[in-house]
């Protein structure tokens, strides 16, 4: 005997320790935050759609900026090298360590990339007051997946640790890509702060119709 169970639109349950609520809509600028863990359940803002595309379109230009620019110049015994991201990201890429390239190639750069392209397919459509794009629900589930696998901020941090290190054995300038990532971690924080997923999630189960 099979039972069909309905999805409570009264309902919500916080993704981090289950505990369930009735659903309160907050104003815009207000927070609605689960009572046992504190994650944020609902965060709407004024126009948050807008500025959460204008972030992507700024990240979008800034990862592919940072991946193509100088991000290190190095001088040591009258030698000098300039690497970009992706050479410091392939620079492993002979022999079996190839693997290993692509994932460092694909967790500081692709995967971010793939993320904010990912939003902007999902969120263009919802902000214009159009319904969703095909397989909308889908793009934002994987763009979701792929959050803890973005991991440019670790790469900035890695980068950090390095020059202190090697500070004292070479001279080390940053390249215009250093200060383009800097600022590419940044936005990506922003961004996540913004985006009320649960806003999100509400469009695509109430789409608009044509």
């Amino acid at each position: 005997m099979s039972v069909n169970i309905q999805p409570r639109d009264d309902l919500i349950v916080c993704p981090h320790c289950d505990a369930a609520y009735t659903l309160a809509r907050p104003s815009n600028g207000q927070r609605a935050v689960c009572h046992r863990c504190h994650t944020v359940l609902i965060m709407p803002r004024h126009k948050a759609g807008l500025q959460i595309i204008a972030l992507s379109i700024a990240i979008v230009i800034l990862i592919t900026a940072a991946a193509v620019f100088p991000f290190l110049s190095i001088s040591a015994g009258g030698a000098h090298n300039s690497v970009s991201v992706i050479d410091s990201a392939l620079a492993f890429s002979d022999g079996p360590l190839v693997v290993l390239a692509l994932a460092t190639a694909a967790l500081i750069i692709f995967i971010p990339l793939a993320r904010v392209l990912l939003s902007l397919y999902v969120l263009v459509p919802i902000v214009m007051d159009k319904p969703p794009a095909r397989k909308a629900a889908f793009a934002f589930r994987l763009a979701e997946a792929l959050r803890p696998w973005s991991m440019a901020e670790i790469f900035a941090i890695g980068c950090a640790v390095a020059l202190v290190k090697i500070h004292a054995l070479a001279d080390v300038s940053l390249g215009p890509a250093f200060w383009l990532f800097t600022m590419l971690v940044l936005l990506v924080v922003v961004q996540d702060n913004f985006l009320c997923r649960w806003s999100v999630w509400n469009a695509l189960s109430n789409p608009k119709k044509r």
